[in-house]
């Protein structure tokens, strides 16, 4: 195989073509390849950060929900503590009307005795003159012995 000036001007013609391709065409070709890397980079680190945020967004709506349900069990264990609250002042306040009641009732009693009693001594004084006429075969002046019909109730109330 014979070397001849063909192949040496090949040869340079390559070399320049491979040197004119290094200095002028390759830097346009890697300037968008490197540019389009470093974009797909911004884009994978955006995509790693939206996943942490993703994740740390979970966490956070998680512990809101523990939070709301713990509020939530409070509020009603307040409401039942209310409840009951409620209820026993309610039944304390039934408790006290049913004493006032009571009260009120045996005041009423009381008044009624009271009354009863002297509408018996009334009575009681009405049957002793009646009483004292029947023996006495004439009438008797209630005015007049009022007061001997005043001691004798009083005798009948005491002998009670």
């Amino acid at each position: 195989m014979q070397i001849n000036a063909t192949l040496i001007g090949q040869a340079l013609g390559f070399l320049v073509l491979i040197w004119v391709t290094w200095k002028f065409i390759w830097p346009l070709l890697l300037d968008p390849i490197e540019e389009r890397q470093k974009k797909i980079a911004a884009g994978l680190a955006a995509a790693d950060r939206g996943q942490k945020e993703l994740v740390d967004a979970h966490a956070a709506a998680l512990a809101a929900t523990r939070e709301a349900h713990a509020k939530a069990a409070q509020i009603v264990d307040q409401a039942g503590r209310r409840a009951a609250e409620l209820v026993d002042e309610a039944r304390g306040g039934a408790l006290a009307e049913g004493e006032r009641l009571v009260a009120a009732a045996r005041a009423e009693i009381t008044t009624e005795t009271a009354r009863a009693r002297t509408e018996l001594r009334g009575e009681v004084a009405k049957l002793a003159v009646a009483g004292a006429t029947q023996l006495l075969k004439r009438e008797v002046d209630a005015k007049a012995h009022a007061q001997l019909l005043d001691e004798l109730a009083a005798r009948i109330a005491t002998a009670r």
